[in-house]
C-alpha cells in the first residue's frame, strides 16, 4: 500500500516541481530573461498553443481560396465555369425544342397535313383567305393623310424602303393556266400552274433552300425559306438545279417543270406559300398569268 500511494505523489512531485529557466548574455554570462516553470504549466501551454495552431489552420483553409489547393475541394473558377454550362445547356434545350417544332411544321408542308391547324382561331389566317377582289381596297380620307405622312418619312430612309420592298413583293415562279386553284375546305393548301415541260422554274424570293429531294408522291420537290417566316414549296419537277443549303435570289431557276411523283397527271408546278405554319393562297400575292 505504501508503493501504491508513493506512485500517485512521485508523479504530481514532478508536475509541480519548479524550474528556472534562464537566458544568459554568452559573453558577460549576465543574465537576461528568466522563467519560472513547471511541467504542468509547460504542457498545458503547448496544448493551447496546439489548439490554438489547428483552429487557426482549420478557418484559414475553410474561409479563404486557399482551400482550392486541397484535394476534394473544387476551386472557384470552376464552379462558375459549371454555372455558365448550365445556363448554356438550358438555352441549347431551348433551341433544340423551337427546331424540332419547326422541322414537324416543315413534315406538315411536305404531306399536305393541317390538320391540327383552328383557322377560325387566327384573324390572320382568315384575312389571308379572301381574294384581292372581294375587299374595297379604295383608300379612305384618313388613310390617304397617313400614306402621305409616311410616304415623307420614308423619303429618306433609303434602307428602309429598300428592304420593305425587297421582302414583300414576290416574283412568279412560272406564268401560265392555273389548272386546280388554292382551296382550303378540299386541303389543296396550292396552285397547280400548267407549263410545258422543261420550263424554268424560279424561286420567287430571296432564300436558302431547306430540301431539295425526290419523293415518290411529289416527285421532285424543293423548299425555300424565306425572310419573315415565309416558305416556299415547287412540287413535280422535273429536274433540280439547286441543292439543299444553296443560297437564291428572287427570279434565279432553281429547277425545271415536269410530270413526275405518283400525283402528278401532266407537266405543271404544284406551288405552294407558307407563312409560319400557315397555308397562303398565293394568287393573293403572285400574278401567274
Amino acid at each position: 500500500m505504501e508503493k501504491n500511494t508513493k506512485k500517485p505523489k512521485k508523479i504530481k512531485r514532478k508536475l509541480l516541481d519548479k524550474y528556472r529557466l534562464v537566458v544568459l548574455n554568452e559573453d558577460t554570462y549576465e543574465e537576461r530573461l528568466s522563467f519560472k516553470l513547471t511541467r504542468l504549466n509547460v504542457f498545458v501551454l503547448s496544448s493551447l498553443i496546439a489548439v490554438f495552431l489547428i483552429t487557426f489552420t482549420y478557418l484559414l483553409i475553410a474561409y479563404t481560396p486557399l482551400r482550392e489547393y486541397i484535394p476534394g475541394y473544387s476551386s472557384t473558377a470552376l464552379k462558375k465555369k459549371a454555372t455558365e454550362l448550365n445556363y448554356k445547356t438550358d438555352s441549347l434545350q431551348q433551341v433544340i425544342h423551337m427546331n424540332n417544332r419547326y422541322y414537324e411544321s416543315i413534315k406538315k408542308v411536305l404531306k399536305g397535313d393541317v390538320s391540327g391547324i383552328d383557322f377560325n382561331k387566327d384573324s390572320i389566317v382568315q384575312a389571308i383567305k379572301l381574294e384581292a377582289s372581294e375587299v374595297d381596297l379604295s383608300p379612305t380620307a384618313e388613310d390617304s393623310l397617313l400614306r402621305e405622312k409616311i410616304d415623307k418619312e420614308d423619303k429618306y430612309n433609303l434602307f428602309e424602303s429598300a428592304t420593305t420592298a425587297t421582302n414583300f413583293v414576290l416574283f412568279p415562279p412560272v406564268s401560265g393556266t392555273i389548272s386546280e386553284p388554292y382551296n382550303a375546305k378540299e386541303k389543296h393548301y396550292a396552285v397547280d400552274i400548267v407549263v410545258a415541260k422543261d420550263t424554268p422554274i424560279k424561286a420567287a424570293a430571296d432564300g436558302i433552300v431547306i430540301f431539295a429531294e425526290w419523293t415518290s408522291s411529289t416527285g421532285y420537290v424543293i423548299i425555300i425559306e424565306h425572310s419573315y417566316g415565309l416558305i416556299s414549296v415547287y412540287k413535280h419537277n422535273e429536274a433540280l438545279t439547286k441543292a439543299q443549303g444553296d443560297l437564291v435570289k428572287s427570279g434565279e431557276v432553281i429547277a425545271t417543270a415536269g410530270n413526275t411523283g405518283e400525283l402528278s397527271t401532266g407537266p405543271h408546278l404544284h406551288f405552294e406559300l407558307w407563312n409560319d405554319g400557315y397555308p397562303i393562297n398565293p394568287t393573293t400575292f403572285i400574278d401567274f398569268k
